[in-house]
């Protein structure tokens, strides 16, 4: 999966709005609900680096791997950063995704979260 596949697929998700922020950033963020849960960096020398929130086990688990580490300022908040998602595992990726995601959805207030659910359906 490539940078491109990925903001396809998150924006597949229900409700997802994109936002490209630009110089001096330079990122381009997926949100829910104003939550943010993914985003990629659009300038060099990060180009393409895809972060997003995982629990607090994966987050362990995943930045002792080569290739991912805590993303900048927000890996307190156990958010990792793919230095390269093109040699990570699609499925893999997706469900940290979805899982993303869903810890955004739950944390809106229950009326926002059931407009969410009745796009879906």
């Amino acid at each position: 999966m490539n940078v491109l596949e990925a903001t396809e697929f998150c924006l597949s998700l229900s409700s997802v709005i994109e936002r490209d922020s630009g110089h001096p950033a330079n990122v381009f963020s997926f949100s829910v609900g104003g939550k943010k849960f993914a985003y990629y960096k659009t300038s060099e020398p990060e180009k393409g680096r895809f972060s997003m929130r995982v629990t607090p086990e994966r987050f362990l688990e995943l930045t002792d791997q080569t290739g991912i580490k805590p993303a900048k300022y927000m890996g307190r908040f156990h958010w990792i950063t793919i230095v390269n998602i093109d040699f990570f595992d699609e499925e893999y990726l997706k469900d940290l995704v979805r899982w993303s995601y869903n810890r955004a959805v739950s944390s809106l207030s229950k009326k926002a979260q059931a407009e969410i659910v009745s796009k879906v359906n």
